[in-house]
């Protein structure tokens, strides 16, 4: 069986920082033997959680957007790293809409999340970096997910697409991570 990782990005520029980001995740995960999954924000619209908790009867969120067909990739695969950019100190507001409505379902369903293994990569022009991290942390936690670590916190530092790539221990650190994953992801 093809195990798979999902690389969230949650970035509006298509084939910006973060994206580029994750496709250097994406090859680390190729060449340790697991399918990485592209899948990227832009363009999709994804709301907030209501509360409504009509996922509890239902058994899926009722909301109409572009959130159905990111969970179902996600409930098939063994894996899931989100990058986010920052914005104004904290991950975007839509990447949260998307990991807060993916736990509700997930708690209010099959707790399809638990034993996956991933994690956050935050990717900004100068700060906000760490407080992202632990904002996204806490839905692989409370989600029951398995967050391998690497040699320093998954943050990379640029602005203009491109820059980010030029962060020679920020793109190591999450290179790590991606392994760390990959082998957490193999072994599961």
């Amino acid at each position: 069986m093809v195990k798979k990782v999902v690389l969230l990005c949650g970035s509006p520029r298509p084939n910006g920082n973060t994206m580029q980001v994750l496709k250097e995740c994406a090859k680390v995960l190729e060449k340790e033997g697991v399918k990485p999954q592209m899948i990227s924000l832009a363009g999709k619209r994804i709301q907030a959680c209501t509360a409504c908790y009509r996922c509890d009867k239902e058994k899926k969120c009722v909301l109409k957007d572009d959130f159905a067909p990111i969970m179902a990739k996600v409930k098939r695969a063994r894996g899931l790293i989100v990058g986010s950019p920052v914005y104004f100190g904290t991950a975007r507001g839509d990447v949260m809409n998307l990991l807060q409505r993916l736990g509700m379902v997930s708690r209010s369903t099959d707790k399809f999340l638990a034993g996956k293994v991933g994690g956050p990569i935050a990717v900004a022009r100068r700060g906000g970096h760490t407080l992202t991290l632990q904002e996204m942390t806490m839905f692989f936690m409370i989600s029951d997910m398995i967050v391998p670590g690497s040699t320093y916190w998954n943050m990379v530092v640029g602005r203009n697409p491109g820059e980010a790539l030029n962060d020679k221990e920020g793109m190591e650190t999450v290179r790590h991570f991606a392994s760390n994953v990959a082998r957490l992801v193999r072994k599961l």
